[in-house]
Parts: structure tokens; C-alpha cells; sequence
């Protein structure tokens, strides 16, 4: 990697509206350098953020009526798995595979925002040097949805395998549709649960395994020429997401800033080869009511001056910075997710002129 962001702005997922064409218009107008797709948790129950990528993965139940999803495992499995790993080898085998992902799909009842972007996008014509793209993570999606039993999917090997494969091949498919319309394709994967990596709720969960599960939905999003970013919004274990392989640390700064800093070295080492730090310095809550863009400033200088001080030059952190809100604004009020925004577009023009970007 070579690309250096320069406090280049773009956004995570969530938006709290139920019109897709205004979000998409307030993400084309407020990170017009990288937008995203919104995605629309707000309109129904199919946006919302594992059941929005649920769509072609085996045995899965959606209660409308108890808003929840879970696996059915109790069943003969057999046929629906050999059909989905079928379909995953024919368009995955790194050797003989068509790279064609279209049986992971997201369909337009589960997404409202991705067409709609994509129709706008195909309207402008052009060619943006950015799109970015997301998909909840094999970590999360695995912990957070349970069998029939209330046991997190996670800890049945058969079905996590599933998963994770299912999603890689999400991102790819996500990848593939927006790469007419962008220089380069940024795809987040999406891992809140991380923040709880250690507790004693998931002291069964192997750090290993979190990096090697992480490791193959990077592979997938790496082999179609995108860059891979993860994002979690609150506090983890940072090297774990390095040690994946992965491109752009997207972590909250405004919360837990100086987190970072624990792990130097190994954000060092991913400087050094390329690497990306996304910066959620906007606030996701009523806090940024508070917020001014010289507020926002001294508040990332300090924390890109918290790093440096652990031996990392402070002009290579400020050249591989993205600037981004510190999580999804798809639980707050309207008029505070649109200040998010603004202020994540004026903190990202303010760093670029102070820095003569």
C-alpha cells in the first residue's frame, strides 16, 4: 500500500433516516471524496445490522413479530450447506473460481441504500476516487445471532465457518457492484462485539481464532483490489485487527483515543507497511452538540500527540489519517447525525489546511 488519506473523510454505515435518496444526497455532499452507502436501520427490520446481511445463509429464521433472528440447527443441514459451499467454491476457489458473488447478494428489500446510491451514482457518471462499502463482521454477526437453543451461533464450528465465508463473499459482491463508480473500493467490516474481546463474557473466544476469522474476510476484500478496514467503536485489543492483515484501523478517538497508544509497536508496524488509522474523532451522541471545529482539532491533535509520543513521527500519523464519526449515527436524532456530518467535513477541511494537504 501506498495511498496516503490525508485526512481524507468518509463515514460509517448507519444513518437515522427512513428516506434513502436524502441520506445518500448527505453522504455524497458531506464526504464527496469517499461516500458510502447508508444503510437504514430506522425503515424496517431487514436494515437492521445482522439481518441486513442475512440474506442466502442456510437454516436462518427471521420472527417479524419478536424482531429477532436465530439459526435452526435442530434439522438435516446437509443439502443447504453442500449447496451454499457449491456456490462459495464456484465463486471463491482462488484457482479455478469466477469471483462472481451475486448468491450473497443484498436484495433491495434489504437494502434500500445501496440502490439508491447506486442509482445516483450511475446518474453522476463519474467516477469517485473512493466509494466505500461495509458488512457486519464474522465476529460480531457470529456472537450477537444464536441457534434454537439462545447459544451464540458462534461456538458451532460448522455454522461460524458459514458465516464468515458468507460475509467474505458479501463484501466481495458489495465490492464488484460499486467498482464502476470509484478509483479504489474502501470496505469496512464492522466488529463492535471486539470491545467486549477478554471480558469474561467471551473468555472462551481465542484470540487466534478472532485474527484468523478477521484474516479471511480481509483476504476476500484484498483479492477483488479493495482496501480492508475494521471498525469498532468502543475500546479492544487494537494489534488483533493489525495482526489480521488489515488495512485501516477504524477506531472511536473521542471516547477511547489514546487506546491506540497502547499498542505502538504494532501501530507502528502498520504504519510502516502502508497502513491507515481512521480516526472517529466526531462524537456519535449528544456530545457533539457540544462541538465546535476548533474543539474537534485540539482534541485529535492531542491524541495524534499522545501516539507520537510513543516514538511514532508524528507526520506519518497525520499523512495516513482518515477522518471519520465515531460510530454509526443510526440511533440518534436527525438533526445531531446531520451536525455529525458537518462537522466531520469541516474537521477534515481544518486538518487539511493546517497541515497544507
Amino acid at each position: 500500500m501506498s495511498f496516503k488519506p490525508k485526512f481524507l473523510a468518509t463515514g460509517i454505515g448507519s444513518m437515522p433516516f427512513d428516506n434513502p435518496e436524502y441520506a445518500v444526497d448527505l453522504s455524497l455532499s458531506r464526504v464527496p471524496e469517499a461516500p458510502f452507502w447508508p444503510q437504514l436501520p430506522k425503515i424496517d427490520l431487514n436494515e437492521q445490522m445482522e439481518i441486513q446481511y442475512s440474506e442466502g445463509l442456510p437454516c436462518l429464521v427471521i420472527e417479524r413479530e419478536k424482531r429477532r433472528m436465530y439459526f435452526d440447527t435442530s434439522g438435516d443441514y446437509s443439502e443447504a450447506f453442500a449447496e451454499f459451499y457449491e456456490a462459495y467454491m464456484l465463486a471463491m476457489d482462488p484457482d479455478e473460481g469466477t469471483g462472481d458473488c451475486s448468491a450473497m447478494a443484498i436484495g433491495p428489500d434489504f437494502s434500500r441504500g445501496i440502490y439508491a446510491f447506486e442509482k445516483r451514482l450511475q446518474a453522476d457518471g463519474k467516477k469517485y476516487p473512493f466509494v466505500k462499502v461495509q458488512a457486519t463482521g464474522p465476529c460480531s454477526f457470529a456472537l450477537t445471532i444464536v441457534d434454537e437453543n439462545k447459544r451464540a451461533i458462534y461456538y458451532n464450528e460448522e455454522f461460524r465457518d458459514l458465516v464468515i465465508k458468507a460475509l467474505a463473499m458479501k463484501c466481495r459482491w458489495q465490492i464488484q457492484k460499486f467498482q464502476p463508480y470509484a478509483e479504489k473500493i474502501i470496505c469496512f467490516v464492522d466488529e463492535p462485539i471486539l470491545s467486549g474481546f477478554g471480558s469474561s463474557t467471551y473468555v472462551s473466544v481465542r484470540r487466534e481464532d478472532v485474527v484468523a476469522h478477521l484474516a479471511e474476510v480481509i483476504e476476500a476484500i484484498h483479492s477483488d483490489n479493495a482496501l480492508a478496514g475494521i471498525h469498532c467503536c468502543g475500546n479492544t485489543e487494537w494489534s488483533i485487527l493489525i495482526d489480521a492483515g488489515v488495512d485501516i484501523v477504524n477506531f472511536d478517538a473521542f471516547g477511547f483515543g489514546e487506546t491506540i497508544a497502547m499498542y505502538s509497536e504494532s501501530v507502528k508496524n502498520h504504519l510502516n507497511r502502508g497502513g491507515m488509522l481512521a480516526w472517529g474523532v466526531v462524537p456519535t451522541s449528544t456530545e457533539i452538540r457540544n462541538q465546535t471545529v476548533e474543539s474537534l482539532v485540539a482534541h485529535f491533535e492531542k491524541m495524534m500527540d499522545h501516539l507520537a509520543s510513543k516514538g511514532i513521527d508524528k507526520l506519518q500519523i497525520a499523512e495516513q489519517a482518515i477522518i471519520t464519526p465515531s460510530c454509526g449515527t443510526g440511533s440518534m436524532e436527525p438533526p445531531d447525525a446531520e451536525k455529525v456530518f458537518e462537522m466531520n467535513q469541516a474537521l477534515s477541511i481544518a486538518m487539511k489546511e493546517k497541515y497544507k494537504f
